[in-house]
């Protein structure tokens, strides 16, 4: 992949040396690392982005917002989402997709307009409502997969197979070691700001 002198731009902070030259002497591996580091988490910013624009502008056709896509996901992937007493519950969405119950609130109330999920009583708790994903919200579900793998494609179609799999392997890593590193989030208290 190319880069232009705005990309390089952007992955420079202040202080690291310019593309192209090497991060520091050959016995600063420390600073070498640590720019190298920085070098990537700025590349999958930019990959990440360019990836989502992509993305939402495949489905922007289809109605689909990538905040809808994001929730269609989710409740597709949720055990018995099929079943109106299993379904996911409204509260365990704005959970899942970390956003306040509010806002979780007009992505369904968008979705249930457009078709693609039925709000239904949950029976063990009457307050609460469970989100069902219709046969249309089934089909944007797999038009969201396959608009998503063809992205994925393009964008990483360049890169041999060997490499993606290294770099997967890698960022696996990664988030393990982050994942088991990082204390569980600490769900708010009803009632307060989220």
């Amino acid at each position: 992949m190319t880069t232009t002198p705005t990309d390089d731009a952007a992955s420079s902070s202040p202080g690291s040396p310019a593309p192209g030259t090497p991060a520091g002497a050959p016995g600063d591996a420390p600073a070498a690392a640590q720019d190298t580091a920085a070098e990537l988490a700025d590349a999958m910013t930019r990959a990440i982005k360019r990836i989502r624009r992509r993305t939402s502008e495949r489905l922007e056709p289809y109605g689909i917002t990538p905040g809808q896509g994001r929730a269609l996901r989710t409740l597709a992937h949720a055990p018995g989402c099929e079943l109106p007493d299993r379904a996911m519950r409204l509260s365990d969405l704005a959970d899942r997709l970390h956003i306040a119950p509010r806002s979780a609130t007009t992505v369904v109330d968008a979705l249930e307009e457009a078709g693609m999920v039925e709000r239904t009583p949950d029976p063990a708790d009457r307050r609460a409502v469970r989100i069902v994903l219709t046969d249309a919200g089934h089909a944007a579900v797999e038009r969201i997969g396959q608009v998503r793998h063809e992205v994925a494609l393009e964008y990483f179609g360049p890169v041999s197979p060997a490499e993606q799999d290294l770099l997967l392997r890698a960022l696996r890593s990664a988030e393990a070691a982050y994942a088991a590193a990082t204390p569980p989030r600490r769900t708010a208290p009803p009632g307060a700001a989220r």
